[in-house]
């Protein structure tokens, strides 16, 4: 555990000096932000703050995955080595595609970016190799743990197949839908990742808990220069990067259903969106005063802070009953 510790420790400080290094080019190559016309007004005054800033956190876990792998190699320790390549690939897989779809944002000027269709077919070819190596290639099997009943449910492959790839690309969006407030996504996706991590280390998953460690200092050292007033947001670069790093550690973990009470908040977020699409469409008027959720409570009054505490503590507070359901 020390030295899990020490890796989160050296993740932090890495992802702090990249983002003192980056974070002005950002600003010098006037990467910015480009906020929606229908957007919260309070969010306007953010307009050209330097977005793209997954890509500090996707240098930061390159480096040091690179180094951990090595480090384990030379130690003996091949096994848990080669078994950190499959979550990191899926998951730099997806922030590539958030920066071609945030590189396109920005160099046509407008919101819509890459093509919802090419986005999307992007993430399904990377999730369907991912689905495939766990079973194939690692042999972990479908089985898939069921919370409150502390049971493994054997899917057939064709049916576990396509569910694992519905929560791949349901965790991603979800994720995706959360960052729209300073250090929201963020905030959430460490404690849900740290959840993860933890549960990695009771079931005695070394590649978890080295990978989680990573990915918690990764994204803390970002956060530094996420809360509010941000100094950098994450774009799709790093929504879709941290949508890819919670669902290929809850799929290793055999614990995807786990999500729906961990991750409710995120969950909740992709609900509001669809219940505001459905409402509108149905009477003509909207449910909610905006959506996602997160842009409701703004309009209603919440300081940006307060929801992201809020919505913090309570996903700490469904991750502290996810460790006592499983």
């Amino acid at each position: 555990m020390k030295t899990e510790i020490t890796m989160l420790i050296i993740a932090f400080i890495t992802t702090v000096i990249l983002s003192f290094i980056i974070i002005p080019i950002l600003k010098k190559l006037k990467v910015g932000q480009i906020e929606r016309d229908d957007g919260p007004q309070s969010h306007l005054k953010k307009q050209g703050t330097p977005t793209m800033g997954g890509i500090i956190m996707i240098i930061s876990i390159i480096i040091i995955i690179t180094g951990i792998y090595i480090f384990l190699s030379y130690q003996g320790q091949n096994e848990t080595a080669n078994r950190l390549i499959p979550m990191l690939i899926l998951t730099i897989g997806f922030g590539i595609i958030g920066f071609i779809d945030d590189f396109t944002k920005l160099f046509f000027k407008n919101t819509k970016g890459l093509k919802p269709s090419y986005k999307m077919l992007g993430l399904l070819i990377i999730s369907v190799f991912y689905v495939i190596y766990l079973i194939s290639g690692l042999h972990i099997g479908t089985e898939t743990y069921i919370p409150i009943l502390k049971t493994y449910l054997e899917l057939p492959i064709y049916l576990y197949i396509p569910f694992a790839i519905f929560v791949i690309l349901g965790a991603t969006n979800s994720i995706n839908l959360t960052d729209g407030i300073d250090g929201l996504s963020s905030s959430v996706s460490a404690i849900i990742i740290t959840c993860l991590t933890i549960i990695g280390m009771m079931a005695g998953m070394q590649e978890i808990l080295v990978f989680g460690s990573v990915v918690i200092g990764v994204v803390l050292g970002f956060l530094m220069f996420n809360l509010h007033p941000a100094k950098v947001f994450m774009g799709d670069t790093g929504s879709l990067f941290l949508g890819g790093v919670i669902s290929a550690m809850a799929l290793y973990l055999k614990m995807p259903i786990l999500l729906i009470i961990i991750a409710f908040i995120p969950v909740l977020e992709t609900i509001s969106v669809i219940i505001q699409v459905a409402y509108y469409k149905k009477t003509g008027k909207r449910f909610f005063k905006m959506a996602p959720l997160h842009h409701h409570f703004e309009l209603s009054g919440w300081k940006e802070n307060k929801v992201v505490i809020v919505f913090s503590l309570i996903t700490l507070a469904l991750c502290i009953l996810g460790l006592k359901v499983i």
